[in-house]
């Protein structure tokens, strides 16, 4: 084999440098992605590389001698980097092989065909050489392709991390920067989401660190453009609100089945770390038992007033509340599941009733010995207000500590029926 190869090399070098034109051509023409990134030399001088590689590769190999791909790995490695997808670099090796082989059979015809059958054992071996050429480009790409997309997710990890932690000043060009580079633009609506811990755990890209979704949630479906950030503080997603109302993120949330705080709408990527700070505030004021709940900040002001000033939030509890505290638990577990259910139900006792499972008379009962113990009386709305806030701060005292607490807020009620 090898001294057919040496008797026919001078024709078949020609014959190589004609098939390099063929195929650099046919490429060119079929391919936009080969057409965008190289010009007709560039592209045929690097056929004619290869399949003179292949020819050294067969020789080798015939002689028991190792394929050298070093050339391979590094085509494979700079096509990675220069952003040509790997099916047309594995479609261009696989057409080479096919016609370097044509133009073996051609070279070997021309110069003896009686030789020919000699050439035929030699077939199992080129494509021996021709699978190990390829898989060492493929290898290669996959490599650096993985490589560059983890620094691309590292940048953007880095980027949203820019916007989220506020750094630089509001306007200043680290902030300006970043969110072009996310593709944000100067004026729009954004908001910031912050995940309750018992998430589902993502890997950010569509869950990819800085991506635009994450398992779970589909930010297709409801028009939202969602990059999620997950970090050893929590999940965190940027929502590019565009025309969509705020009350959208809940639909976009549900699916998740998690604790959810949502910041109000601001209209610059400088404003993201106020609102994360904000969104923050308001995961602090959904009910850690009941299940799934989304808290948009504007909807329970309230109660996020009393989780961003923890002094003070223990004071108000001690003040208004200090009495019914220091009942034995169980009457206290009793007096303040009463009064959160009145406060979600809007001040009507009959509707506690309900959802307490007993009458009305007892609920009566249980909310004037609150006002005897508290010296507050639930006909001043001022003495409402005081102990609705310090209701929130018992809620409030302990995230992970059991708490007495009332069921979920029911609808709206009729107030025909207070």
């Amino acid at each position: 084999m090898e001294r057919i190869i040496e008797e026919i090399r001078e024709d078949l070098s020609r014959r190589i440098a004609s098939a390099a034109d063929r195929l650099a051509e046919r490429t060119l023409a079929e391919d936009p992605s080969y057409a965008a990134l190289l010009g007709r030399a560039e592209l045929r001088e690097r056929i004619h590389h290869n399949l003179r590689q292949s020819v050294e590769g067969l020789v080798r190999s015939v002689r028991g001698l190792p394929v050298e791909l070093s050339d391979a790995r590094a085509t494979g490695t700079l096509r990675a980097e220069q952003g040509l997808p790997l099916a047309s670099l594995l479609r261009t090796y696989r057409r080479g092989g096919r016609l370097l082989w044509q133009t073996l059979t051609e070279a070997v015809t021309a110069h003896d065909p009686a030789a020919l059958p000699r050439l035929l054992p030699a077939a199992s071996a080129l494509w021996d050489v021709l699978d190990q050429m390829t898989d060492a480009v493929a290898e290669a790409y996959r490599c650096t392709e993985a490589a560059r997309c983890e620094r691309d997710r590292e940048r953007r990890a880095a980027l949203l991390d820019a916007l989220l932690d506020g750094a630089g000043l509001p306007d200043g060009p680290a902030v300006s920067e970043a969110a072009a580079q996310l593709g944000l633009a100067e004026r729009g609506r954004f908001a910031v989401v912050v995940l309750g811990s018992g998430g589902t755990q993502g890997s950010g890209g569509g869950g990819v660190p800085g991506g635009s979704g994450r398992p779970g949630a589909d930010p297709t479906a409801s028009g939202l453009r969602v990059l999620w950030r997950i970090r050893a503080d929590g999940e965190t997603g940027l929502v590019d609100l565009g025309h969509h109302p705020l009350e959208s993120v809940r639909e976009l949330l549900d699916p998740l089945g998690v604790r959810a705080g949502v910041s109000p709408v601001v209209e610059a990527p400088g404003d993201l770390a106020r609102a994360r700070w904000l969104a923050a505030l308001a995961l602090r004021t959904a009910p850690v038992s009941g299940g799934p709940f989304t808290a948009l900040l504007d909807e329970r002001l309230p109660t996020a007033l009393v989780a961003s000033q923890a002094e003070l939030a223990g004071r108000l509890r001690q003040v208004v509340l200090g009495p019914v505290l220091a009942l034995p638990a169980e009457d206290c577990r009793v007096l303040l599941n009463t009064l959160g259910t009145w406060l979600a139900c809007q001040g009507s006792t009959t509707y506690a009733a309900g959802r307490l499972f007993c009458h009305r008379n007892t609920v009566s009962n249980r909310l004037r010995r609150l006002e005897h113990l508290t010296g507050r009386t639930l006909s001043d709305p001022a003495h409402v207000v005081e102990l609705a806030l310090a209701h929130a701060a018992v809620l409030q005292r302990a995230a992970g500590e059991p708490a007495p607490a009332g069921p979920r807020p029911p609808g709206r009620p009729s107030r025909r029926n207070r």
